[in-house]
């Protein structure tokens, strides 16, 4: 079981944090803010049993909204808080009544202009990184699992934001990086003090960003303005190391709607094709779930539970999507979704707020629109091939 790589940026000062969670990578933990009264607190859900259930992290005093929480793979939580120009680290568990608390250390931030943000969580759930982005330049940090508290490993030329793992090591890891007026997804070698290498390269005055990554089949979903017949950005997927160009199918652009991909299925070895993609679509009526797969011509449009922390949700290796939730009735609930057997078109449902049970499909469908694109090809072993040859870059793993 995969979980989601979705990192949300750290809330601005003074504004409420993300509605949604962190999961770690293998799916058993997951870590949200949570609202009592007019406190926010930190709140662990487990998520690997035979139901989910929800353990609130309280301690002295309530949470800043600006704070950053991480679930951890023994059932920690790593809490980020800015405090005087610093960011302070430590870890939450349960200790019977109460909440105990380890620190971990601070990293300095004197600089206004610099952000922190924590990385989404690393793959074997032992460590967790973050990502100082200053006026120039961006510092990646160990924050969890170092010897001597939190230690910078690579120092980057640059504005960087994203952040994707290209590996089940936690070494490999993708950045966004803005380098004069242009922006390219860069891979970091954690293992090698912090080498750069290049990933994405579609066209040389289009900014090309990795949005998700899947180490066991390649896939990759990117974002690119690279010139097109509608022109703005487009919404595509290739496969690392292959020969096969980055394509940007039609179905994924969506007519007045932002179309966010927070989940890639995992499992499917040498065949990207068939990896299911969930979808977050933002429209007009409010937020819901697209499924897709990369052979598939067409989105699946389900509603969302209500309550979703929406942009939320991990795979299991045989294709049923999860979906954490909280309402007043249900404080800790997970809806299940698979990808449709039959290509046919939905219509956008409901706003979450008034959307059906999960996985119903809205009752209108609209008519399936003509292929647009060829079939794809015999899925292909990835191999590195040269950065000229190929909008993927190479992963050096040796």
């Amino acid at each position: 079981m995969t979980a989601c790589a979705i990192e949300p940026e750290a809330a601005s000062e003074g504004g409420p944090p993300e509605s949604g969670c962190t999961i770690t990578a293998d799916g058993a933990y997951g870590a949200r803010l949570a609202l009592d009264g007019d406190s926010w607190y930190p709140e662990r859900w487990t998520l690997d049993g035979p139901e989910p259930y929800a353990v609130p992290l309280p301690v002295s005093q309530p949470e800043e909204p600006g704070t950053q929480v991480q679930p951890m793979g023994d059932g920690r939580v790593l809490v980020c808080r800015p405090v005087a120009g610093r960011h302070v680290f430590c870890l939450l568990y349960p200790t019977g009544p109460g909440t105990g608390e380890v620190m971990i250390g601070a990293v300095e931030c004197p600089d206004e202009d610099t952000r922190l943000r924590l990385l989404p969580p690393a793959p074997g759930g032992e460590k967790a990184y973050a990502l100082a982005v200053g006026r120039h330049s961006s510092a990646v940090w160990q924050v969890v699992g170092g010897a001597f508290g939190p230690e910078r490993v690579a120092e980057i030329p640059g504005r960087c934001s994203g952040g994707v793992w290209l590996d089940r090591t936690g070494r490999m890891l993708a950045l966004d990086r803005e380098l004069g007026d242009r922006t390219k997804a860069v891979v970091v070698d954690l293992e090698r003090a912090g080498e750069i290498s290049p990933l994405l390269q579609i066209a040389d005055d289009s900014d090309d960003r990795l949005l998700l990554a899947d180490p066991d089949s390649g896939l990759l979903l990117i974002r690119s303005d690279a010139p097109s017949p509608g022109g703005g950005e487009r919404l595509g997927w290739g496969v690392l190391g292959s020969t096969l160009p980055v394509r940007f199918p039609e179905c994924l652009r969506l007519a007045d709607c932002a179309v966010t991909p927070f989940a890639i299925q995992p499992g499917q070895v040498l065949t990207p094709e068939n990896c299911g993609v969930a979808l977050r679509i933002d429209g007009p009526v409010g937020s819901w779930v697209g499924l897709w797969r990369p052979d598939r011509r067409q989105v699946h449009h389900l509603a969302a539970p209500a309550g979703w922390l929406t942009g939320t949700g991990w795979w299991t290796r045989d294709g049923v999507l999860h979906l954490p939730y909280a309402t007043a009735e249900v404080p800790c609930g997970v809806a299940r979704m698979a990808v449709p057997s039959e290509e046919t078109g939905d219509a956008p449902p409901a706003p979450a707020g008034d959307a059906s049970p999960a996985g119903a499909e809205p009752s209108e469908p609209s008519e399936p629109s003509e292929p647009s694109e060829p079939d794809p090809p015999e899925p292909v072993a990835p191999r590195p091939v040269p950065l000229q040859q190929a909008p993927l870059g190479r992963l050096v793993t040796n």
